[in-house]
């Protein structure tokens, strides 16, 4: 008897998310939305923290696929946890850059996600790095990734300065976060975000009713 068999076409799942780091004198602020969705339609969670700790001074954002992100982190953690008692000191934000770099390439065919990185160290001060999907990695100043950034690159480039001081570049930050959560569907929450300075790091959550607002929603 012949059999007829049809090809099983499942359609890839998206997410969304807004991330951004930027530098401003004496140190960096990185922050995200908090809203991690399947498609464009089903929202799994409203309170993700994607601003992710993978050293004393050095974050990530992550973006892509949260399974993946998350695999990728974990590993990374493991990584400048071991480099740091080799070389008895902190490591570098470079260094953490160049390890999830790594990772991200060496699994290019498997996992799907994009970082950016950012932190102090005692030789280059406050940096930001963006790993992008694939392992690619770039030195910005400021830079944004995810499904919301393509809102506010105008905003960006108006108003981002390098040598803004920590209030100024926190709002420049919450702004370009309430911003981008007001128009793309898949960001929202609330707005984390994390200062790194030689004096040490400082958490910020804006709550939804608290982000400013720009146009009716």
């Amino acid at each position: 008897m012949e059999k007829h068999c049809t090809e099983s076409r499942v359609k890839g799942v998206s997410t969304g998310t807004t991330i951004l780091a930027a530098v401003f004198d004496g140190g960096v602020v990185i922050g995200s939305d908090s809203r991690a969705s399947m498609g464009e339609e089903y929202v799994s969670s409203k309170t993700i923290n994607k601003v992710i700790q993978v050293h004393d001074r050095i974050f990530c954002c992550i973006a892509g696929s949260l399974a993946d992100a998350q695999a990728i982190t974990k590993a990374a953690k493991f990584h400048l946890s071991f480099h740091s008692v080799q070389m008895e000191s902190p490591p570098r934000v470079m260094a953490a850059a160049s390890v999830l770099k790594d990772l991200c390439y060496k699994n290019r065919e498997e996992l799907q996600a994009g970082f950016i990185t950012a932190g102090w160290d005692k030789k280059n001060g406050p940096q930001v790095y963006v790993v992008a999907l694939g392992g690619m990695l770039i030195n910005q100043l400021v830079t944004i990734a995810g499904s919301g950034s393509t809102y506010i690159y105008g905003y960006i480039d108006a108003k981002y300065k390098p040598n803004m001081t920590k209030e100024e570049c926190l709002q420049f930050a919450t702004n370009a976060l309430a911003l981008a959560m007001g128009r793309d569907n898949v960001s929202g929450g609330v707005a984390h975000l994390v200062v790194v300075t030689e004096k040490g790091v400082e958490h910020v959550v804006v709550p939804g009713d608290k982000l400013p607002k720009f146009h009716d929603e």
